[in-house]
């Protein structure tokens, strides 16, 4: 038992780290310029967006080439720009991240 408890602790660590690990890449590509957790800034709040998403088995590669891309329409008329300084890896790593909020 002791065992599973060091183990679970373990991978609440892990979770924790890489959730820490994801904002500070949304943050160092400049997403919360734009972008809150929980509030609509410029744009809708990361958690307006996994909602929005959820259940949408194509969710992912959608929103990776909104980062990419930009694009507009999907929530007002302020236009998302391209992000040219994200690669496709750093983009699905925080669609990922975004979608998991709730």
């Amino acid at each position: 038992m002791k065992t599973l408890s060091v183990l679970l602790a373990a991978a609440g660590f892990v979770v924790s780290q890489s959730a820490s690990a994801d904002i500070a890449l949304a943050k160092a590509k400049n997403c919360m310029s734009c972008h809150a957790l929980a509030n609509k800034l410029v744009g809708p709040a990361f958690k307006d967006v996994a909602k929005r998403y959820a259940g949408q088995p194509d969710a992912e590669d959608k929103l990776v080439q909104k980062v990419l891309k930009g694009g507009s329409g999907s929530w007002g008329v302020v236009a998302m720009p391209a992000n040219s300084q994200v690669t496709e890896a750093e983009a699905r790593t925080l669609v990922h991240w975004i979608l998991s909020q709730k």
